[in-house]
């Protein structure tokens, strides 16, 4: 099996856990429209502060989001503290432009930490190092004013030094101010991005090596992502985007650390009249690609403006929470395994367990080369009862090659969304 080189923060707990949700939240929840919203729209701060002025999650309740995502199986949450918009959900002492200034009138940050803290998940904060509200961010082709004739002169009068010191002080109060923190989750760098002759940004910009120092000072175990586009052996996690990954994720020929970060639809943020959620099938089959490829997977809920989080996502969630109820073992502690599954199943493995996920039920029998004479005992891991099998046999003259061991299956799949085989090794 594939073993990454070691990490600087403590990715231990991390790779054991292999599953975290993560939360999208912001006055983006209000236009219910993509978290991108002011980009996509070209909003002006004065067009997006209808959002600011009826910011009033009312509803929200942080303990029951946090027990929705215990249920679900999930060990950590990773939240945006402040996405591209630049709105800050705590309390920071560097700007005005958060949700103690809204007509909500309180931070909303510390109520969330406490109650996932609680209820026993890891904490991590997503922080946007692009802020598309600060008035020292340089307009640049991400921002919503790309195309504004003035542009150009505009960001004469923006000092990108002026806004690298805010992202610093305002990492150094996320990693103060609210306890041990497990995971900081920047996002994102374009260096080599440009627009209109305005230039992307990147570690020269954000004055990435000082800020990780800084981050590393503060909270020596925490784990970093790969976003502030520094040489990849600064990152103690890669992070795969919207996409499934077939095999384990390497960086420059090597095995790293890994974690994608997927949606229940096309949107982070809560998004109305979006209709393309995923299945029962993929969301699962998706945790166990991620595992099966000795990754972890981020699944995302973007909550409501009025912090809820809505019957599309609960029904999402409660597919992970009745499947993992039965075949966590499954997921929890294992990897990719060092043998290859049969066609339409993936294998996980936890030392001498191994677990297959069969994604299309075969009739009877199933045969799954180079374990003959390797397993000892198997069962179906939803009810424990016992799956037969044969070393090298023969089938109504359907000769098998002599290391295939062939598994006797049920005619009738059992009633969950991906039936796991549990093979214990000898």
């Amino acid at each position: 099996m594939l073993q990454p080189a070691p990490t600087q923060g403590n990715t231990e707990w991390f790779v054991h856990d292999r599953f975290g949700m993560f939360i999208h939240w912001g006055l983006y929840a209000l236009a219910a429209r993509h978290e991108w919203v002011k980009n996509r729209e070209e909003l002006s701060d004065a067009a997006y502060q209808k959002y600011f002025d009826h910011f009033y999650p009312d509803l929200y309740d942080p303990h029951q989001w946090a027990q929705a995502a215990r249920d679900a199986g999930m060990k950590y949450v990773v939240v945006t503290t402040k996405h591209h918009e630049g709105f800050c959900l705590w309390d920071s002492r560097l700007t005005d432009y958060k949700a103690p200034n809204t007509p909500y009138g309180k931070d909303v940050l510390r109520p969330l930490v406490e109650a996932f803290r609680e209820a026993g998940l890891k904490i991590g904060f997503y922080y946007s190092l692009i802020d598309w509200h600060h008035p020292h961010f340089p307009i640049d082709g991400f921002h919503p004013l790309r195309n504004h004739p003035d542009a150009l002169e505009w960001n004469k009068q923006r000092d990108i030094r002026i806004y690298a010191d805010y992202v610093h002080g305002q990492v150094r109060e996320l990693l103060t101010d609210f306890g041990p923190i497990d995971i900081i989750w920047f996002d994102f760098s374009y260096p080599n991005y440009e627009y209109r002759g305005m230039p992307g940004k990147g570690r020269e910009d954000w004055r990435s090596e000082e800020l990780l120092r800084s981050v590393r000072e503060l909270q020596p175990a925490i784990i970093v992502n790969n976003r502030l586009d520094l040489p990849v052996e600064y990152a103690d996690v890669h992070t795969p985007e919207q996409f499934q990954p077939r095999s384990w994720v390497h960086v420059n020929g090597k095995p790293v650390v890994w974690e994608t970060c997927q949606t229940f639809s096309g949107s982070w943020g809560y998004y109305r009249d979006e209709y393309t959620w995923k299945s029962p099938e993929q969301l699962i089959q998706m945790l166990i690609n991620t595992v099966a490829c000795g990754g972890n997977l981020l699944m995302n809920v973007g909550p409501t403006a009025r912090g809820t989080f809505d019957d599309r996502a609960l029904n999402a969630l409660r597919v992970y929470s009745d499947w993992m109820r039965l075949h966590a073992r499954s997921i929890y502690g294992c990897t990719q395994s060092e043998f290859t599954a049969p066609p339409d199943c993936r294998f996980t493995q936890h030392g001498k367990r191994l677990y297959l996920h069969i994604f299309a039920w075969p009739f009877r029998h199933l045969h799954i080369d180079g374990l003959a004479g390797r397993v000892e005992y198997a069962q179906l891991l939803n009810d424990a009862s016992e799956i037969r099998f044969q070393d090298a046999a023969s089938h109504q003259g359907e000769a098998v090659s002599g290391d295939t061991l062939t598994l006797e299956l049920p005619v009738r799949k059992p009633d969950v969304v991906v039936p796991v085989v549990e093979l214990f090794l000898k």
